[in-house]
């Protein structure tokens, strides 16, 4: 090979050295950020774009703010007390005038509504007025306004239906999330309880914890022995039985549901099995409450259990246990002291996914729970779908959310601190 065709290198410490250097690194990091932008993208446009809209749904009220925006002005400085001046009447007749699609008008009453009963109607009362009889009334003349709207419904003289106007008037609100949580803001504006009979999210909150709590103690004690005797053989063994825990993932939730019905029933497989074993004297209620739906969630989230800790379970070498046991540790000891501790990291991890996706399960309680098993992706769907209150639903979504982050957050700190103690 001729020496022109051979490149000549820059020498050791030249500052053309260096400066190729920084290219050839410019390049990687370039070459990197490349190869991971697309799937950068692909987060920000499917997780936290979507995120961002439903924190933002929690605390949008535009419905009151943008139908009502003359009246909204006419009750800036409203005592909360005695009724509202008479140009507060005129300037909400002048809104529903304005208003030139009834599904906006619609919207407005769905939301009055759902603060006070009877506040639909009321809405829906006056907007055909306005756009019927008094389409060719002047609206400008306040007294006059007033007293067509009382003549027209004695409610207008009442003054929950301001209280309920004058809070909603901003496009901005706490109130959804407030309600999540079982709280309200009052009449001057402090946050306060909602009434006894009222507070059902703190109960569902708590029921949907306790439901992902039974099911993820229960997924453990079983996917332990399981992980622990799979660690225990062959790899090729292992490898088999690994594809008879994986089957559920290929498997319709709805599908492994309807076939835990079948099971389940009076008339099902588990009751026949006790009968003609005599364990039971007649069939037990398995389906519609709360046995039902643990036994088919966990049966559906033990995979997520077993993995993490299969994969910490064979990177623990037997060789501590026996050890142990030579040094004079029985072996049930042995087991406790030097083998579990080995697998807390498995046990969180597992213990971690089971329980962040157990929160969130909707058609598992709503197939086999009653009406005291739903968790809060019931209510969720409920307000999304059949009452069409996003707000609500994306406050109870976004209280879902960092109720997750903090178990996360929680459990971080957990496996530092263990970390550092190792």
């Amino acid at each position: 090979m001729s020496t022109s065709a051979v490149t000549a290198l820059p020498a050791v410490g030249t500052p053309e050295l260096r400066q190729s250097l920084l290219r050839a690194d410019r390049r990687r990091r370039l070459t990197a950020v490349g190869l991971t932008l697309p799937l950068l993208v692909f987060l920000l446009l499917t997780l936290l774009v979507p995120i961002g809209a439903l924190l933002g749904r929690a605390i949008e009220n535009p419905e009151v703010a943008r139908a009502l925006p003359r009246t909204g002005a006419a009750l800036a400085g409203w005592d909360h007390k005695s009724e509202p001046a008479a140009a507060a009447f005129a300037a909400v007749a002048q809104d529903l005038g304005a208003l030139a699609e009834g599904s906006d008008a619609g919207a407005l009453a769905r939301r009055l509504n759902s603060e006070v009963p009877g506040g639909r109607s009321l809405i829906m009362g006056t907007y055909r007025a306005v756009h019927g009889d008094w389409k060719d009334q002047p609206l400008t003349d306040a007294a006059a306004v007033r007293e067509r709207m009382v003549t027209l419904d004695e409610r207008w003289k009442q003054l929950e239906y301001w209280h309920a106007i004058a809070k909603n008037a901003e496009r901005w609100t706490p109130d959804y999330l407030l309600t999540a949580v079982d709280l309200k803001r009052g009449i001057e504006g402090g946050i306060e309880r909602v009434e006894p009979d009222q507070r059902v999210f703190t109960g569902i909150l708590l029921r949907t914890f306790e439901i992902s709590l039974e099911v993820t103690l229960l997924a453990l004690l079983l996917a332990y022995p399981l992980a622990y005797w799979l660690s225990t053989l062959s790899e090729r063994q292992a490898n088999v039985l690994m594809i008879l825990v994986l089957v559920p993932f290929w498997t319709s939730i709805l599908v492994r549901v309807a076939a835990w019905i079948v099971l389940l029933q009076r008339e099902g497989l588990v009751n026949k099995a006790l009968l003609s074993l005599s364990v039971i004297g007649q069939p037990l209620e398995l389906l519609f409450n709360r046995t039902g739906v643990i036994i088919s969630m966990t049966h559906i989230l033990l995979p997520f259990m077993i993995l993490p800790l299969y994969s910490v379970m064979k990177s623990v070498p037997p060789t501590y246990q026996r050890a142990a046991v030579s040094l004079g540790s029985t072996p049930w000891a042995a087991f406790w002291r030097v083998y579990v501790p080995q697998t807390y990291a498995g046990i969180g991890a597992g213990a971690l996914l089971v329980f962040i996706l157990a929160i969130g399960y909707y058609v598992t309680p709503a197939l086999l729970g009653g009406p005291n098993d739903q968790m809060i992706s019931y209510y969720i769907a409920q307000y999304t779908n059949v009452d069409v209150n996003w707000g609500m639903a994306c406050a109870l979504g976004a209280v879902l959310l960092v109720a997750t982050l903090i178990l996360y957050a929680v459990y971080r700190k957990m496996a530092k601190a263990e970390l550092s103690l190792g």
